[in-house]
């Protein structure tokens, strides 16, 4: 079996699993150091199988922090722009609510932590995502911290990857 084909056979297997519910991770998450002192945060809006994360927007919101959001760009590419209420969530092409043209685009540089989605996480950081190489993408010259939370049912202890794809710097993990 290819590298190729084991990342699409998990990829079905997470698809199979319920919507990862893990407030207590993204507790932790808003519980970081680096998110305590980050003045801009990007975080994902999680739809699918994905965490909820609408509450996680608001708490880092009411906390004063920037908040920005992904938007999927052409040739998969992404952008972060910054929102100050999830009333400026419209959704994009696959369905997934993303800010609306109106709200400013942050560099890449001013961004300081990213909570970066998966469908499943290794211990090394390595994650399957949904296969479009969006955050891989974007995350190539991230010299920022990045995170991702990762439910016990959902953790692998080593997950295929390729020199492409981009680890996060710490999986947060009930496993």
């Amino acid at each position: 079996m290819t590298p190729q084909e084991l990342k699409e056979r998990l990829r079905r297997q997470a698809a199979a699993l319920p919507r990862a519910n893990v407030p207590h991770l993204l507790e932790q998450f808003l519980a970081l150091p680096q998110v305590e002192a980050a003045h801009t945060v990007m975080v994902f809006y999680g739809v699918g199988r994905e965490p909820d994360t609408t509450a996680l927007i608001d708490q880092l919101l009411a906390m004063g922090k920037r908040v920005a959001l992904p938007v999927c760009l052409p040739q998969r590419k992404m952008e972060a722009r910054i929102i100050t209420s999830q009333d400026q969530l419209i959704p994009n092409h696959y369905g997934i609510p993303e800010p609306d043209g109106v709200c400013p685009i942050v560099p890449q540089e001013d961004v300081d932590v990213v909570l970066v989605p998966n469908m499943m996480c290794d211990r090394a950081g390595y994650r399957l995502g949904q296969g479009g190489g969006y955050y891989d993408r974007w995350l190539k010259g991230y010299t920022g911290f990045t995170v991702s939370v990762c439910p016990a049912d959902r953790f692998q202890e080593q997950l295929p990857h390729a020199e492409y794809d981009v680890p996060v710097q710490l999986v947060l993990t009930d496993a």
